[in-house]
């Protein structure tokens, strides 16, 4: 109908769509904006068109997106401007969901390779929510949005990075060792200037004390971090995400694995936070679900009295399944194993994938890593990623439904999963693989 028309001119070009149209941008949009009655936004008296100076190209793109909810771009197209085009119009998220599906370990493509600027290994990398991620490299933090450009470069005054993580897209906290002159500890940074946001403080009796801060996780409000220090500073800390200021601070004695944990895990549904201190942090490994309302220990699992018969496996890496109730983990020779969230004091449910003939042969080679998605779970060996999935983690057989590899790259030392994207860093070389699950949109390569 007549009244459901929009004219508009975008950069000269006179293009005629509807009110259903525009309104399919979404709330908050800018071309929400342009049928919304509150902002009086007033066409040309002659022509009758609201005029928008961009570029038309693009925005033929864009409208026949908000039309079809398809993505087509033309041959020729570049697609890192018409995702800086989607940005100003406020449909940015409208192109990343035609983009790419949501992750499925079973349909996952390599979509870029990237190689980093800094010589030696990478020791970790981390997704971010939006899909971008970061690599920890010696005393440098490098990041990259979810178009794989790189940001500023974090520089940590050449104190080695323990952990590190995205409190947003554009925000990371970083945990590094202490230093004599007081440096090190934790620190919140804006990826797009490099510039420190907060500094991280432990306060005890009213006096700020330098401490090692290890293995960090964040849930909307608050940072948590296994913190170690010179002597009442052994624990978990918890911190205000916006302010930077100390909520709360849960003690432990020097040698206790709250302190000296190397990996830690906020699960959003049950507001628990994992806290892990496994091998070669300790010699014997302890996993604990602790309740952040009430700071107190609601699960726990250890291998201590394990230790020392002939089939000893020595847990390596760990990750907590919400969804299945489970906390996977997986030892040295990259068997993984399922314990019961439900009940304390579970025993391992292992599922053999692979034994040495000899113990030398597990240690030359590169320990597995786990990271989860829903009910998926994803679990390097070598130079591939094996995709698990499976319904009933109780009968201890993560069902394998894939394979991720490429040629080059050679073993992988850690994995990530955020954004809809699985995030694999390589060992042997300074580069990672970006996989995720293909869309339904006809689009060229950008990388």
């Amino acid at each position: 109908m007549a009244h459901d028309r929009v004219h508009l001119n975008v950069g000269g070009k006179h293009f005629v769509t509807s009110r259903t149209t525009l309104a399919n941008a979404g709330r908050g949009s800018m071309l929400a904006a342009v049928i919304d009655e509150n902002w009086q936004l007033v066409p040309d008296a002659a022509s009758n068109e609201l005029f928008i100076d961009r570029n038309p190209a693009y925005f033929t793109v864009l409208l026949d997106l908000l039309r079809t909810g398809e993505l087509h771009v033309p041959p020729g197209m570049l697609e890192k401007p018409l995702y800086r085009e989607a940005e100003y119009y406020g449909i940015l998220d409208h192109v990343k969901a035609a983009r790419k599906g949501p992750l499925n370990g079973n349909r996952l493509d390599c979509v870029a390779s990237i190689s980093g600027r800094a010589t030696g290994d990478g020791t970790a990398i981390r997704a971010s929510p939006d899909g971008g991620c970061c690599v920890a490299h010696g005393s440098m933090v490098h990041v990259y949005d979810w178009l794989m450009e790189e940001q500023t470069p974090l520089t940590l005054d050449y104190v080695n990075v323990n952990d590190v993580g995205f409190l947003s897209s554009n925000r990371v906290v970083i945990c590094t060792g202490e230093r004599e002159n007081g440096a090190g500890g934790m620190a919140s940074f804006n990826t797009r200037t490099g510039k420190i946001e907060h500094k991280f403080q432990v306060v005890h009796d009213g006096e700020s004390k330098n401490f090692t801060a290890g293995a960090l996780a964040s849930s909307d409000k608050h940072v948590y971090a296994s913190c170690r220090g010179r002597s009442y500073e052994y624990g978990v800390g918890t911190w205000d995400q916006i302010t930077g200021q100390q909520a709360s601070f849960l003690y432990e004695g020097p040698g206790r694995p709250l302190g000296d944990a190397c990996k830690m895990q906020w699960l959003p549904r049950t507001n628990l936070l994992l806290v892990a201190n496994l091998f070669p942090s300790s010699d014997h490994s302890f996993i604990t679900l602790l309740d952040s309302r009430t700071k107190g220990k609601v699960w726990s699992w250890t291998d201590a009295a394990l230790r020392g018969t002939a089939d000893e496996k020595i847990v390596m890496d760990t990750v907590a399944m919400e969804e299945c109730s489970t906390v996977c983990v997986v030892n040295q020779f990259d068997n993984l194993g399922f314990i019961d969230m439900r009940a304390n004091n579970q025993c391992v449910r292992w599922s053999y994938r692979y034994q040495p003939s000899k113990i030398s042969e597990a240690e030359e080679r590169f320990y597995s890593k786990l990271a989860c998605s829903g009910s998926q779970l994803f679990s390097s060996k070598n130079d591939s990623v094996y995709v698990f999935c499976s319904p009933d983690w109780d009968a201890a057989k993560g069902v394998q439904t894939a394979r991720l590899r490429r040629k080059e790259g050679g073993a992988i030392s850690d994995i990530s999963v955020g954004g809809d994207r699985l995030f694999v860093l390589h060992n042997e070389e300074d580069v990672f693989d970006v996989w995720e699950t293909p869309g339904s949109s006809q689009i060229v390569d950008i990388y």
